[in-house]
């Protein structure tokens, strides 16, 4: 009978590991990278010197206005401020043509920072409803459009900027 536990046990942690493993890496672990590798891999050529790849990266990371891309490339030893590097981990598998996904996968298992960069969620005008948001979030909207709020003390004065500014920023589609 003690026989049986074990053999119960170690089934159930089998079928847990193998379950773990089954599920696949998507996009959407991992989007900033994906699409930031995605997007610097086209601009390759069919480059294959691991040293070029690392070059022009570094190139890239310094021409991109992209805040989520500038910590992607922080992350990776793509910037000269960086405290780490691991480039070399990201040209490898450029230089043989792998896919970004692959690419931000094994990149995962060296750095999992360089998967928590997510892209902020664009905002559904049509949908919203300003009072239900938070107070950090109304303060975003304002920084994002590069506004200032003189004067705001209650979430009531930044709802009512918002809605003075949101005509000149936000586009209404017919």
């Amino acid at each position: 009978m003690n026989n049986i536990h074990i053999l119960l046990v170690c089934v159930f942690f089998l079928i847990n590991a193998l379950q773990a493993q089954a599920r696949t890496f998507t996009e959407e672990d991992c989007p900033v990278c994906v699409a930031t590798i995605d997007k610097f891999s086209k601009t390759l050529e069919g480059e294959t010197n691991l040293k070029n790849i690392e070059n022009q990266f570094r190139k890239y990371c310094l021409s991109t206005k992209n805040d989520k891309e500038k910590r992607l490339c922080y992350y990776l030893g793509g910037l000269e401020d960086s405290a780490t590097g691991i480039l070399s981990e990201m040209s490898k598998p450029l230089s043989w043509s792998m896919p970004a996904l692959k690419v931000c996968e094994r990149l995962k298992k060296m750095d999992a920072q360089v998967c928590d960069i997510k892209y902020e969620k664009e905002i559904d005008w049509k949908t919203v409803n300003l009072k239900k948001m938070k107070v950090k979030d109304l303060k975003k909207i304002l920084d994002n459009w590069e506004e200032i709020c003189d004067g705001c003390l209650e979430k009531t004065d930044f709802i009512k900027r918002i809605e003075e500014l949101k005509p000149a920023y936000v586009k209404e589609e017919l």
